[in-house]
């Protein structure tokens, strides 16, 4: 019953904060992927060479570039998480902790995420293969990895015992 009830509040949570912060149409939503993604790009420009960030682009080579839109921006990865937290019966520290952690490790990994995959499009130009498949890999491993982490420690925090 307790699973079941789970399944269903994270469906729900999920639909409500994609409407709320992520879909186009919401005003919240355009502002925190504005900000995110260039919080992204602010920390891609780190991880680049001088002059390979230009706007929104990675440049690859002269011919092929990256565009960093805000699918790229780590957000969706981060709600997941985060509807799951939301939809576990433990405390409120417990969940706002790790929420927290969650955004912070998860905005860090997408970073990773797509320098590896500007500096492995450059040696070998197959976009897909490198940010369809290992770099959102990388995202789900290490979101299923912190959930992980955080049912670990909800034992300690449970409002069902």
């Amino acid at each position: 019953m307790v699973m079941k009830q789970f399944g269903y509040q994270y469906l729900a949570l999920l639909a409500l904060l994609f409407a709320v912060l992520y879909w186009e149409l919401s005003p919240v939503a355009e502002f925190l992927n504005y900000y995110q993604t260039k919080l992204t790009l602010f920390f891609l420009e780190l991880g680049l060479k001088e002059g390979q960030l230009r706007g929104i682009d990675i440049m690859v080579n002269p011919h092929y570039k990256i565009i960093i839109t805000k699918a790229c921006n780590g957000m969706i990865p981060i709600l997941v998480l985060f509807s799951a937290i939301l939809a576990y019966p433990a405390e409120w520290i417990h969940k706002v902790r790790w929420m927290f952690v969650g955004y912070l490790v998860l905005t860090s990994i997408n970073i990773v995420r797509l320098l590896m995959v500007a500096h492995f499009v450059k040696k070998q130009p197959d976009f897909p293969l490198y940010h369809d498949l290992f770099g959102n890999l990388l995202l789900m491993a290490t979101g299923l990895l912190l959930f992980y982490l955080f049912l670990r420690g909800a034992r300690h925090y449970l409002l069902i015992r």
